[in-house]
């Protein structure tokens, strides 16, 4: 079975159908998105069509990429460019298959039921403490050769910690991918192209180029010590720059013998081979170094730069500025994925006919457990219309923004604590107080950021100088905040409270305390609004310093 072939590809038509295709097929204008039953499915696919794009188009120039995203390529175009690759993905038979280690046996592996290549399947131990609640055990026992080859991808794409040896993905365990999406979508082929490179450009990012042979784009065409020593690592100058969109820290053998007839668990078809087990093997290949895939966000360490992760809580507009833009704030330095950098300050003149959006997704990782899948859109609001200046403008702005929402959330989060038990400082869970928050903004937070744009573009653009422009901005903000968090505190959360079992007391002085802080100088001071004077302490009277220096005297 050869991937590139067989119509494996779920997709959902304009009409609303859901159809399987080849993955030459994709340009079919009618085509709007990845139909899977898996969000992580559709994830992983489209970052493995971007993949498979960028890693076989000849296109060099970015005037010639233009042309394909209005006029996209015939399937025999695309058949053309993918045929070099087509060993790369073979699913079955006794040679090099697809995303499987190339030597591995049953006979050297560890025996795996089929539903853990899916990334939230229970594991050994939840089963053992009997704490699979929300997926539970044995959902999933056979799989089809399609939803099988979704799930390698995907669990090499993702791989989360997995033991002594089952090394985490390129990105370490559940990276944020952000990818470039259009809004309206106008087609699949649209949202998957505008996240392709012109090939030189995307060849001068890292890898070596002269790594020509195909294993070391496609690790499984060979065995691992073609690439990596024996307990050693695998580094961006070992392989082609290509392979990051093929990585593979896992070893595993899907096994082929033992098939059944029957209802795949995963996509509901009906199909002759469906599949219920695998082997694996520790020591696959251990990515280090300095690698930077094109759709991860990277943040600053000591250690150098890392993929960001999704976090508890989810995205929210506090997550806009460095995702989209980038932020460097104090110690917190952030650059945004590489494929939306280039965009931004590429493809100016091509954003202009349309609008844009980031399309946000990723697991949430506690070691090997995934807590929640996230996923949003964020929008873009034509920034790339915008110069590097304007666009540093508005970082400023914006990080003013998130910055003095966060000291908001800090207040509010106090108060709530003095109200339930008379303490500012205690431990505990209050994340719903910040995400209540973040939500009740948003729409203003956009809003804002939709009028800067449009400023942006007028005549007079933004004048950082400008202390009442500037000003009368950090006062609309201050007010949605002072807003947002009384309505919260008064309304949603303390005042949601039996009469009965609240304390009038304390909820006053939180609620004094909070307006204190709402309305004082710290939050003022971020937002570049004026603050109080502070008087000086007044000089003591003669008599005071006489009264202070006979009181020394008789001590």
């Amino acid at each position: 079975m050869n991937l590139l072939e067989e119509k494996w590809l779920p997709v959902r038509r304009s009409t609303g159908q859901t159809d399987w295709i080849a993955p030459h097929q994709i340009t079919e204008p009618d085509i709007v998105a990845f139909a899977a039953n898996r969000a992580d499915f559709n994830g992983a696919l489209a970052q493995m069509m971007i993949g498979l794009l960028q890693t076989t188009t000849p296109i060099d120039d970015e005037g010639d990429w233009e042309d394909l995203l209005d006029a996209p390529p015939a399937a025999e175009v695309l058949q053309k460019w993918f045929k070099p690759t087509a060993e790369a993905f073979v699913l079955d038979g006794d040679g090099a298959r697809f995303m499987q280690d190339f030597i591995l046996t049953a006979a050297e592996g560890a025996e795996c039921t089929i539903d853990a290549l899916l990334i939230d399947a229970a594991g050994g131990s939840a089963i053992d403490k009997n704490t699979d609640h929300f997926v539970k055990r044995d959902t999933i026992k056979t799989m089809c050769p399609h939803c099988v080859a979704m799930a390698l991808f995907t669990l090499q794409t993702n791989a989360p910690a997995g033991g002594a040896g089952h090394r985490t993905s390129l990105r370490g365990g559940g990276p944020l991918t952000t990818l470039l999406v259009a809004t309206p979508s106008r087609s699949l082929w649209q949202d998957l192209w505008l996240n392709v490179k012109p090939q030189r450009v995307f060849l001068q990012q890292g890898g070596d180029v002269q790594k020509t042979p195909k294993h070391f784009t496609f690790p499984w065409l060979a065995e691992i010590v073609k690439i990596q020593p024996v307990g050693g690592e695998t580094q961006p100058l070992q392989v082609h720059p290509h392979h990051m969109f093929w990585a593979m820290p896992r070893r595993i053998r899907v096994d082929f013998a033992d098939v059944q007839t029957g209802r795949c668990d995963v996509c509901k078809r009906e199909s002759t081979q469906l599949l219920n087990r695998y082997v694996t093997k520790p020591q696959g290949l251990n990515y280090k170094g300095v690698w930077r895939h094109p759709f991860s966000p990277y943040y600053e360490t000591k250690e150098g730069w890392l993929p960001v992760h999704p976090q508890p809580g989810g995205f929210s507009y506090k997550n806009w500025l460095a995702w989209v833009l980038g932020v460097k704030q104090g110690k917190k330095s952030v650059q945004a994925a590489g494929t939306v950098d280039y965009f931004l300050h590429e493809r100016k003149k091509y954003q202009a006919s349309g609008q844009f959006r980031l399309w946000v997704f990723g697991y949430d990782m506690d070691n090997m457990k995934p807590r929640c899948w996230y996923e949003t859109t964020f929008p873009l609001y034509s920034l790339a219309e915008a110069t590097r200046a304007t666009q540093t403008q508005i970082q400023n702005l914006i990080a003013y923004r998130i910055e003095a929402s966060e000291q908001a959330i800090f207040y509010l989060r106090q108060a709530v604590k003095q109200a339930w038990f008379g303490e500012s400082d205690l431990r505990g869970d209050l994340s719903f107080v910040d995400k209540a928050f973040w939500d009740s903004t948003e729409t203003d937070f956009y809003q804002q950021l939709n009028d800067l744009m449009k400023q942006a573009r007028t005549e007079t653009g933004i004048d950082m100088d400008d202390a009442k422009f500037i000003i009368a901005l950090g006062e609309t903000w201050h007010k949605v905040l002072i807003k947002c968090a009384t309505r919260l505190f008064d309304v949603d959360i303390v005042g949601a409270g039996a009469i009965g079992q609240q304390n009038p007391r304390r909820i006053a002085e939180a609620y004094n305390g909070l307006q204190r802080n709402l309305y004082g100088d710290a939050i003022k001071t971020i937002l570049r609004l004026p603050v109080t004077e502070k008087k000086s302490k007044k000089t003591k009277s003669s008599a005071e310093l006489q009264a202070q220096m006979s009181l020394q005297r008789v001590e």
